[in-house]
């Protein structure tokens, strides 16, 4: 009898997520989204440690909300907590029942540092008023999204940036791995060297790398999470991986101090004291949200895909419009929740490079964060410099697509190089874009090539040299 229900599940799975047609199979999508997992977990302790600095603790002074977040030792950072893993669940969900795609969502790096220092700390808005901006950029999302505007945009990008998109990509991550493993660190002088390798996280990185890389290179199948594992493992005697403390199970803390705390009259105060100054001010830190997940989230959908070859026959990544649409959901619920922007993880490429290929990846990762809410201990227990190795070896694998970059013709070579550089040099994603996207049309109009621009790309030209002109700290 539990044969024949294993047996139905395993055929639900396949006819639902078409496995075979995307050659995988149940036990690699399910692998694929434990390593994603678990590369991204970070999130959901670090989303409440910064956005608690924005207001949303019961002390509401940055310096009392300065200490390490842990689950249930204030209401109101212990909601962000509880919003974070939820608006990742609901945004990854969708991903993989609807648009049957292994990516994964969770409120985005970068993004909530914007809801903290930008709108909060420096434009003086409540956090209650940044989630209220969060909650239009979120509709704004969805109906941009079901006019195919925004897969418009994606598939006015060139082929040749499509590539260096996925390259810089890689390097951002490795970078992100890197810096979190202690290997590369600041430089007064030079602004970034070599950390100390005689510290147990900086050593711990480094041998990470090592058993990882020879898994890889050998072919092993679950490199990555083996080597997150082990690496995790050879933590404990290191002093790295703590054991001290671990509570296994505790219920979810309550919801209620985030949920729907929003302030839309409130916004009516901010720039000025002229209804006018409010609107703009408010309108500008809308479009900017949109423009930094809009070009985060196609930025990793365009790389991963490309990296993966899940293109149709004309180079689009398939089911894009679906996919786009997930994020824009997940926003407007994640501000409803009480979160800054959810956002399409760069971490996926852990997961797709241990074959994910499908929705199924992205539900795996789905229930890991439901299960988040009641193992946060154990999810805890995963250091920083056990996820760093997995981050570097996914760049090594995500800048093999520059090879295909047409180098020859400098109207690409030079909008590639600024792609692929900008975004390790710049921590972002969108930054790279961005650049390549001003300086695509301005070398394709020198040359008398603007046949060879879509109007598009104009548009975009345009829409990111006003960001920068009129929000240039963002």
């Amino acid at each position: 009898m539990k044969i024949d229900i294993i047996k139905e599940k395993s055929s639900f799975l396949e006819s639902y997520f078409h496995l075979k047609e995307n050659k995988s199979n149940v036990k690699t999508e399910i692998l694929a989204g434990i390593t994603t997992f678990v590369t991204m977990a970070y999130i959901i302790f670090v989303n409440p440690n910064i956005l608690k600095l924005a207001g949303m603790n019961s002390a509401n002074a940055i310096g009392d909300a300065a200490t390490k977040f842990t689950v249930g030792t204030d209401p109101i950072v212990s909601a962000v907590f509880v919003a974070t893993c939820i608006a990742a669940a609901i945004g990854t969900f969708i991903m993989g029942f609807y648009a049957n795609l292994p990516f994964a969502q969770a409120p985005g790096m970068g993004l909530n540092a914007f809801f903290t220092y930008t709108v909060c700390l420096t434009l003086g808005f409540t956090w209650h008023q940044a989630l209220s901006c969060v909650l239009m950029s979120g509709i704004l999302f969805i109906i941009i999204t079901v006019t195919s505007i925004r897969e418009k945009i994606v598939d006015a990008i060139p082929q040749n940036l499509k590539y260096a998109i996925s390259g810089g990509i890689g390097l951002y991550i490795a970078l992100i791995g890197l810096k979190s493993g202690g290997v590369i660190v600041a430089n007064q002088a030079t602004l970034v060297g070599f950390g100390n390798f005689t510290k147990a996280g900086t050593l711990l990185t480094i041998i990470g790398i090592t058993i990882t890389g020879i898994l890889m290179a050998r072919g092993v199948k679950g490199s990555i999470l083996i080597g997150i594992i082990s690496t995790t493992i050879i933590g404990i005697p290191l002093g790295i991986t703590s054991l001290a403390n671990i509570h296994v199970f505790s219920a979810p803390p309550s919801l209620a101090p985030t949920f729907a705390a929003f302030d839309f009259s409130g916004l009516l105060s901010k720039g000025g004291t002229s209804v006018g100054g409010a609107i703009l001010s408010v309108f500008m830190v809308v479009i900017t949200i949109c423009l930094v997940d809009l070009f985060d989230t196609i930025g990793t959908l365009v790389g991963t895909a490309t990296k993966a070859g899940m293109l149709d026959e004309t180079g689009k990544v398939l089911r894009m419009k679906k996919a786009l649409l997930c994020d824009a959901v997940a926003t407007t619920a994640g501000a409803f929740l009480g979160t800054s922007t959810v956002s399409t993880y760069v971490e996926s490429t852990a997961g797709v490079s241990e074959g994910g290929r499908t929705g199924l990846t992205s539900v795996t990762v789905g229930v890991l964060f439901i299960l988040s809410l009641f193992f946060s201990g154990l999810v805890g227990l995963v250091p920083g410099q056990a996820t760093a190795p997995a981050l570097v070896i996914v760049g090594v694998l995500m800048m093999s697509t520059i090879k295909n970059i047409n180098f020859d013709d400098f109207t690409e070579a030079l909008p590639a190089f600024f792609t692929i550089a900008l975004m390790p040099f710049t921590y972002s994603i969108a930054n790279g874009i961005a650049a390549a996207m001003i300086f695509y049309p301005i070398m394709k109009i020198a040359t008398g090539r603007q046949k060879e621009l879509s109007p598009i790309v104009y548009i975009l030209a345009v829409l990111f040299l006003l960001r920068y002109i009129l929000l240039p700290f963002v």
